[in-house]
């Protein structure tokens, strides 16, 4: 005979094995009277009444770890590509035995090259040897570094044009005459310029003379050892000699750094000249006391850069 307990779950008495094997499959358990207060339901024969349990939890689990290695390899990757990336930056990194960020350097915006015109060929390109620069002027001027003021006394005419005159101011008087009539007879074309004053004192400013071609902008001879600058004597700025020799990379063949040596007045003068092709940036700076020797490097540098 077969008998229900107060759980609800059928047993077979002995001898009676036919007729439980009889009752019908689909008949459900009674239901207790209070469900909060009854036991869970046990079957007589755990072992072979113990539901199968699915694949799928398991394999949901493997999922759900699959994808959290997923994102951590996501994440690191993604930090890996900006240190990667910040490593790479030539503009702060690729000049000559600076090999640390702090280091005294400016924090310049990043470096764009000027769109050209249509069909204009890059300067040094193989159809541009002679390194002509189709851009706008002014879109090769260095911008200045974060921090700065604008340098109010620069003389500036519409799109940051500089006049002969106001460029001859960077020299001594009894120079005027003669550089003038260079300018005139030598094939100059424009001159701008950029001026700014950084948080340390040092004041600098970037000109930029333009000329018909490269042989002409040769012609220019006042940013050596014997330039007439405002009664400032220079000579070859030793530091960046010691510095070209400490890494080779960037190719600045060409560029050349001049110094006010000691004992200098109150404030010391340095100047930078790039030759690139039918233009010639100049670079000077000044500051009380001395000229740091790392952003004036930067400075000339990245702008070489900007001439190609």
């Amino acid at each position: 005979m077969t008998e229900q307990n107060t759980t609800g779950a059928v047993t077979v008495a002995p001898g009676d094995e036919g007729e439980a094997s009889a009752a019908p499959e689909s008949a459900a358990p009674e239901v207790p009277a209070d469900p909060e207060s009854a036991a869970p339901e046990v079957p007589a024969d755990p072992e072979s009444a113990a539901p199968e349990v699915p694949a799928a939890p398991k394999d949901r689990r493997k999922l759900f770890a699959a994808l959290r290695w997923t994102a951590a390899v996501l994440v690191f990757g993604a930090v890996g590509t900006g240190v990667a990336y910040q490593v790479a930056q030539p503009a702060r990194t690729d000049i000559p035995g600076l090999s640390t960020k702090a280091d005294g350097r400016w924090a310049y915006p990043a470096l764009a090259k000027p769109t050209l015109p249509a069909g204009a060929a890059l300067p040094f390109a193989k159809d541009n040897e002679d390194g002509i620069h189709y851009a706008g002027l002014t879109q090769l001027l260095l911008p200045p570094p974060a921090g700065s003021t604008p340098d109010s006394t620069l003389k500036l005419e519409k799109d940051e044009v500089v006049t002969p005159d106001s460029f001859l101011t960077e020299y001594d008087a009894s120079a005027h005459a003669k550089m003038k009539a260079q300018f005139a007879n030598d094939g100059l074309r424009q001159i701008v310029g950029r001026g700014w004053t950084t948080p340390d004192g040092t004041l600098t400013r970037v000109y930029l003379l333009r000329y018909h071609s490269s042989g002409f902008a040769d012609t220019f001879r006042e940013c050596s050892a014997d330039m007439h600058l405002n009664a400032t004597r220079v000579a070859p700025d030793l530091s960046w000699a010691e510095a070209r020799n400490r890494q080779s990379r960037p190719d600045l063949a060409g560029v050349s750094l001049y110094a006010e040596p000691a004992p200098f007045g109150d404030a010391q003068a340095k100047v930078g000249c790039v030759p690139s092709g039918d233009v010639v940036a100049v670079i000077l700076q000044s500051r009380k006391g001395g000229v740091a020797t790392v952003p004036f490097h930067q400075t000339v540098i990245l702008q070489h850069q900007l001439l190609g």
